[in-house]
């Protein structure tokens, strides 16, 4: 464990708790994309199998079990509590597009042709595109709520963390991932895109609002 590494799952988890806050207390899911959150279940069980075969520490148990079990939870407010309030217009990118495509990417690209090492593979992969269906949302919408800003800036914040802590590992360690680092790069991308393009909607807007 490094300060970066700290920092980054510091992001994640206050990310995954933004969201659940943000459901629980407007007991609206409106500006929240489902997919998003199926996708990342897929990522956080697909990786986190060996939960159940490998000890590691009882933090790392722990915070597996706490991912799988938030998401999912996450998943029940927004397709059964809360079905109600859910931007299904907005929310309609394919997934089992980036699904099929992160899965033939680990079966061409991976470490090791064994089931364990395929799934891990599998999930860096998703993980890097499974915020497209929310960015999708939050692009298309009229307006992005402030909560779900720090949602998304955690959870850019969380991946580049993970770079900085890889660099760090490197460094100091000599030990580096290049289908972690890869993915995380993209990952990162796509948020830093996100957020560039919001920022100029959003400067293009306050011109029209004062007139310039």
């Amino acid at each position: 464990m490094n300060l970066f590494r700290v920092l980054g799952d510091l992001s994640h988890y206050l990310a995954i708790l933004t969201i659940f806050i943000k459901i629980i207390s407007s007991k609206s899911c409106k500006g929240i994309s489902g997919k998003s959150q199926i996708l990342f279940l897929f990522v956080f069980i697909t990786r986190y199998l060996d939960v159940f075969t490998t000890f590691i520490s009882m933090y790392n148990t722990s915070i597996k079990i706490f991912f799988i079990l938030s998401t999912l939870t996450n998943i029940f407010l927004v397709f059964v509590k809360y079905k109600g309030t859910i931007s299904s217009d907005l929310d309609t990118i394919r997934i089992e597009i980036l699904i099929l495509g992160a899965a033939v990417l680990a079966l061409f690209f991976n470490h090791e042709f064994v089931m364990m090492e395929l799934l891990w593979t599998f999930s860096v992969y998703l993980e890097a595109v499974s915020i497209i269906p929310q960015l999708s949302v939050s692009s298309h919408g009229k307006s992005v709520e402030p909560v779900m800003l720090l949602y998304l800036m955690a959870l850019g914040c969380h991946k580049l963390f993970y770079i900085f802590n890889w660099i760090h590992r490197y460094y100091n360690e000599g030990f580096y991932d290049i289908i972690a680092i890869s993915a995380g790069i993209v990952q990162t991308a796509i948020y830093a895109n996100f957020f560039v393009l919001y920022t100029i909607k959003r400067l293009a807007d306050l011109k029209s609002d004062i007139g310039v």
